[in-house]
Protein backbone atom coordinates (compact mmCIF):
# COMPACT_ATOMS: atom_id res chain seq x y z
CA UNK A 1 0.00 0.00 0.00
CA UNK A 2 1.01 3.20 -0.96
CA UNK A 3 -0.70 6.70 0.97
CA UNK A 4 0.23 10.13 0.00
CA UNK A 5 0.47 11.89 3.07
CA UNK A 6 0.60 15.82 3.75
CA UNK A 7 3.46 17.73 4.14
CA UNK A 8 4.57 17.97 7.22
CA UNK A 9 2.87 15.08 8.50
CA UNK A 10 5.26 13.59 10.25
CA UNK A 11 5.87 16.76 12.21
CA UNK A 12 1.66 16.74 13.02
CA UNK A 13 2.21 13.26 14.66
CA UNK A 14 5.31 13.63 16.94
CA UNK A 15 3.52 16.24 18.13
CA UNK A 16 1.11 14.26 19.18
CA UNK A 17 2.93 12.11 22.10
CA UNK A 18 -0.35 11.46 24.53
CA UNK A 19 -2.06 9.79 21.33
CA UNK A 20 0.32 9.19 18.73
CA UNK A 21 3.62 6.52 19.28
CA UNK A 22 5.96 6.64 16.81
CA UNK A 23 8.69 3.72 19.06
CA UNK A 24 7.37 0.95 20.97
CA UNK A 25 10.74 -0.03 22.35
CA UNK A 26 10.63 2.33 25.50
CA UNK A 27 6.81 1.07 26.67
CA UNK A 28 7.24 -2.70 25.93
CA UNK A 29 6.60 -3.97 29.54
CA UNK A 30 5.20 -0.18 30.64
CA UNK A 31 1.94 0.52 28.42
CA UNK A 32 0.23 0.87 31.43
CA UNK A 33 2.28 3.86 32.71
CA UNK A 34 1.49 5.24 29.43
CA UNK A 35 -2.22 4.69 30.26
CA UNK A 36 -1.82 5.92 33.89
CA UNK A 37 -4.01 2.64 35.17
CA UNK A 38 -4.23 -0.69 35.19
CA UNK A 39 -7.25 -1.51 32.63
CA UNK A 40 -7.16 -4.05 30.44
CA UNK A 41 -5.06 -3.70 26.99
CA UNK A 42 -6.83 -4.75 23.59
CA UNK A 43 -4.54 -4.40 20.49
CA UNK A 44 -5.82 -4.09 16.91
CA UNK A 45 -3.39 -4.87 14.11
CA UNK A 46 -3.44 -3.48 10.91
CA UNK A 47 -6.03 -0.45 12.16
CA UNK A 48 -6.45 1.44 8.59
CA UNK A 49 -7.95 4.55 9.26
CA UNK A 50 -9.14 3.84 13.13
CA UNK A 51 -12.64 3.92 12.89
CA UNK A 52 -12.74 0.62 14.88
CA UNK A 53 -10.48 1.14 17.34
CA UNK A 54 -12.15 5.09 17.92
CA UNK A 55 -15.16 3.44 18.03
CA UNK A 56 -14.41 1.00 20.99
CA UNK A 57 -12.40 3.26 23.20
CA UNK A 58 -15.34 5.23 23.19
CA UNK A 59 -17.91 2.12 23.82
CA UNK A 60 -15.41 0.40 26.10
CA UNK A 61 -14.00 3.14 28.52
CA UNK A 62 -12.72 0.96 31.11
CA UNK A 63 -10.22 -0.47 28.43
CA UNK A 64 -7.17 0.72 27.19
CA UNK A 65 -7.09 0.25 23.55
CA UNK A 66 -3.70 0.45 21.02
CA UNK A 67 -4.32 0.78 17.10
CA UNK A 68 -0.93 -0.28 15.23
CA UNK A 69 -0.24 0.57 11.68
CA UNK A 70 2.42 1.12 9.60
CA UNK A 71 1.78 4.35 7.54
CA UNK A 72 2.52 7.69 8.67
CA UNK A 73 -1.23 8.74 6.61
CA UNK A 74 -3.00 6.41 8.35
CA UNK A 75 -2.06 7.28 11.73
CA UNK A 76 -2.56 10.98 11.09
CA UNK A 77 -6.13 9.82 9.36
CA UNK A 78 -6.69 7.47 12.45
CA UNK A 79 -5.47 10.41 15.01
CA UNK A 80 -8.08 12.89 13.64
CA UNK A 81 -10.97 10.68 13.76
CA UNK A 82 -10.53 10.21 17.38
CA UNK A 83 -9.79 13.89 18.45
CA UNK A 84 -13.55 14.36 16.67
CA UNK A 85 -15.19 11.10 18.33
CA UNK A 86 -13.78 12.70 22.01
CA UNK A 87 -14.51 15.72 21.55
CA UNK A 88 -17.85 15.30 21.21
CA UNK A 89 -17.65 13.24 24.51
CA UNK A 90 -16.04 16.60 25.79
CA UNK A 91 -12.38 15.06 26.41
CA UNK A 92 -9.54 17.24 24.51
CA UNK A 93 -8.28 13.43 23.60
CA UNK A 94 -8.92 10.29 24.05
CA UNK A 95 -7.78 8.83 27.40
CA UNK A 96 -7.92 5.11 26.77
CA UNK A 97 -6.14 5.14 23.34
CA UNK A 98 -2.77 5.14 21.79
CA UNK A 99 -2.02 5.06 17.92
CA UNK A 100 1.07 2.90 17.20
CA UNK A 101 3.28 3.75 14.08
CA UNK A 102 4.96 -0.03 13.91
CA UNK A 103 5.26 -3.00 11.62
CA UNK A 104 3.54 -5.93 12.79
CA UNK A 105 6.46 -8.21 11.56
CA UNK A 106 8.42 -6.86 15.32
CA UNK A 107 5.25 -7.36 17.68
CA UNK A 108 7.39 -9.09 20.20
CA UNK A 109 9.16 -5.93 20.20
CA UNK A 110 6.31 -4.16 21.72
CA UNK A 111 4.64 -5.72 23.81
CA UNK A 112 5.96 -7.82 26.59
CA UNK A 113 4.64 -11.58 27.39
CA UNK A 114 1.44 -11.22 29.11
CA UNK A 115 0.86 -7.86 28.80
CA UNK A 116 -1.93 -7.60 26.48
CA UNK A 117 -5.34 -9.49 26.71
CA UNK A 118 -6.83 -9.00 23.42
CA UNK A 119 -6.34 -9.01 19.61
CA UNK A 120 -8.14 -7.71 17.21
CA UNK A 121 -7.14 -8.65 13.40
CA UNK A 122 -9.93 -6.92 11.10
CA UNK A 123 -9.92 -7.00 7.63
CA UNK A 124 -6.37 -7.75 7.04
CA UNK A 125 -4.36 -8.05 3.95
CA UNK A 126 -5.33 -11.49 2.44
CA UNK A 127 -2.03 -11.83 0.93
CA UNK A 128 -3.98 -14.41 -1.39
CA UNK A 129 -0.51 -15.84 -3.82
CA UNK A 130 0.50 -18.85 -1.73
CA UNK A 131 3.94 -18.15 -1.60
CA UNK A 132 3.31 -14.91 0.45
CA UNK A 133 1.33 -17.29 2.93
CA UNK A 134 3.51 -16.17 5.83
CA UNK A 135 2.79 -12.80 5.32
CA UNK A 136 -1.16 -13.03 6.57
CA UNK A 137 -1.63 -11.94 10.15
CA UNK A 138 -3.10 -14.89 10.62
CA UNK A 139 -0.03 -17.42 9.59
CA UNK A 140 0.90 -20.06 12.68
CA UNK A 141 4.47 -17.97 12.90
CA UNK A 142 2.63 -14.51 13.87
CA UNK A 143 -0.15 -16.62 15.88
CA UNK A 144 2.68 -17.89 18.17
CA UNK A 145 3.59 -14.46 18.65
CA UNK A 146 0.44 -13.19 19.63
CA UNK A 147 -0.18 -16.42 22.12
CA UNK A 148 3.26 -15.34 23.68
CA UNK A 149 2.14 -11.81 24.57
CA UNK A 150 -1.53 -12.29 25.79
CA UNK A 151 -2.55 -13.01 29.41
CA UNK A 152 -4.80 -15.55 30.75
CA UNK A 153 -8.08 -13.95 29.58
CA UNK A 154 -6.30 -13.63 26.21
CA UNK A 155 -8.29 -13.79 22.73
CA UNK A 156 -8.04 -13.84 19.06
CA UNK A 157 -10.88 -11.97 17.54
CA UNK A 158 -11.19 -11.93 13.57
CA UNK A 159 -13.20 -10.76 10.72
CA UNK A 160 -12.92 -10.80 7.44
CA UNK A 161 -14.35 -10.70 3.56
CA UNK A 162 -12.38 -13.01 1.90
CA UNK A 163 -12.98 -16.48 2.49
CA UNK A 164 -9.57 -17.70 1.36
CA UNK A 165 -8.11 -16.28 4.27
CA UNK A 166 -11.48 -17.39 6.53
CA UNK A 167 -10.52 -20.86 5.58
CA UNK A 168 -6.89 -20.48 5.89
CA UNK A 169 -7.35 -18.96 9.43
CA UNK A 170 -9.25 -21.50 10.87
CA UNK A 171 -7.14 -24.15 9.49
CA UNK A 172 -3.75 -22.22 11.45
CA UNK A 173 -5.53 -21.85 14.53
CA UNK A 174 -6.66 -25.54 14.58
CA UNK A 175 -3.32 -26.43 13.52
CA UNK A 176 -2.20 -24.63 17.13
CA UNK A 177 -5.28 -26.84 18.74
CA UNK A 178 -6.57 -23.48 19.83
CA UNK A 179 -10.24 -23.42 20.50
CA UNK A 180 -12.77 -21.85 18.64
CA UNK A 181 -16.14 -20.09 19.49
CA UNK A 182 -18.33 -18.00 17.15
CA UNK A 183 -17.82 -18.82 13.98
CA UNK A 184 -19.99 -17.20 11.91
CA UNK A 185 -19.67 -17.58 7.62
CA UNK A 186 -22.35 -14.50 7.28
CA UNK A 187 -21.68 -12.40 10.13
CA UNK A 188 -24.45 -9.73 9.12
CA UNK A 189 -27.05 -12.47 7.26
CA UNK A 190 -29.99 -11.33 9.91
CA UNK A 191 -28.95 -7.70 9.49
CA UNK A 192 -26.49 -5.24 11.15
CA UNK A 193 -24.65 -6.74 14.37
CA UNK A 194 -24.99 -3.51 16.62
CA UNK A 195 -22.95 -5.49 19.72
CA UNK A 196 -20.14 -4.90 17.34
CA UNK A 197 -18.23 -2.36 16.25
CA UNK A 198 -17.84 -1.79 12.25
CA UNK A 199 -14.65 -0.79 10.55
CA UNK A 200 -15.07 1.37 7.60
CA UNK A 201 -14.29 -1.47 4.97
CA UNK A 202 -17.26 -3.58 7.15
CA UNK A 203 -19.61 -0.83 6.38
CA UNK A 204 -19.07 -0.68 2.81
CA UNK A 205 -19.07 -4.68 2.53
CA UNK A 206 -22.56 -4.60 4.11
CA UNK A 207 -23.77 -1.70 2.25
CA UNK A 208 -23.16 -4.61 -0.32
CA UNK A 209 -24.38 -7.21 1.07
CA UNK A 210 -21.61 -9.15 0.95
CA UNK A 211 -20.40 -12.12 3.37
CA UNK A 212 -18.21 -11.08 6.30
CA UNK A 213 -16.25 -14.31 8.34
CA UNK A 214 -15.86 -13.76 11.59
CA UNK A 215 -14.40 -16.15 15.09
CA UNK A 216 -13.14 -15.96 18.29
CA UNK A 217 -9.98 -17.94 18.94
CA UNK A 218 -9.43 -18.34 22.95
CA UNK A 219 -6.05 -18.46 24.08
CA UNK A 220 -5.80 -17.66 27.97
CA UNK A 221 -6.33 -20.30 31.08
CA UNK A 222 -9.08 -18.12 32.40
CA UNK A 223 -10.85 -17.26 28.98
CA UNK A 224 -10.73 -21.14 28.73
CA UNK A 225 -12.16 -21.46 32.23
CA UNK A 226 -14.89 -18.98 31.37
CA UNK A 227 -15.58 -20.90 28.05
CA UNK A 228 -16.09 -23.73 29.55
CA UNK A 229 -18.52 -23.17 32.08
CA UNK A 230 -20.75 -21.46 29.68
CA UNK A 231 -20.41 -24.58 27.12
CA UNK A 232 -21.87 -26.33 30.46
CA UNK A 233 -24.15 -23.74 31.03
CA UNK A 234 -25.65 -24.04 27.52
CA UNK A 235 -25.75 -27.71 27.94
CA UNK A 236 -27.56 -28.14 31.24
CA UNK A 237 -30.26 -25.51 29.53
CA UNK A 238 -30.82 -27.25 26.54
CA UNK A 239 -31.17 -30.47 28.40
CA UNK A 240 -33.90 -28.92 31.01
CA UNK A 241 -35.78 -27.22 27.76
CA UNK A 242 -35.66 -30.97 25.83
CA UNK A 243 -36.92 -32.68 29.63
CA UNK A 244 -39.77 -29.87 29.93
CA UNK A 245 -40.83 -30.15 26.24
CA UNK A 246 -40.53 -33.98 26.44
CA UNK A 247 -43.17 -33.82 29.81
CA UNK A 248 -45.23 -31.67 28.31
CA UNK A 249 -45.56 -33.71 24.87
CA UNK A 250 -46.21 -36.30 27.52
CA UNK A 251 -48.76 -34.71 29.03
CA UNK A 252 -50.68 -34.05 26.05
CA UNK A 253 -50.39 -37.76 24.84
CA UNK A 254 -52.29 -38.61 28.44
CA UNK A 255 -55.25 -35.97 28.29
Amino acid sequence: MRLRGRKGIRESLEGQPELVVLDAAPHKGKWREFFGNDQPIYVELGMGKGRFISQMSVRYPHINFIGVDMYDELLRRASDKARIVWEQKGESHPPNLALLRANIEGIETMFAPGEIERVHLNFSDPWPKAKHARRRLTHPRLVAKYIELLNERGEIHFKTDSQSLFEFSLNSFAEMELIMRNISLHLHKEGPREDLVFTEYEMKFMEKGQNIYRVEAVIGSEALQKHREAKQEKSLKEEAEASKAEAEDSEDETN
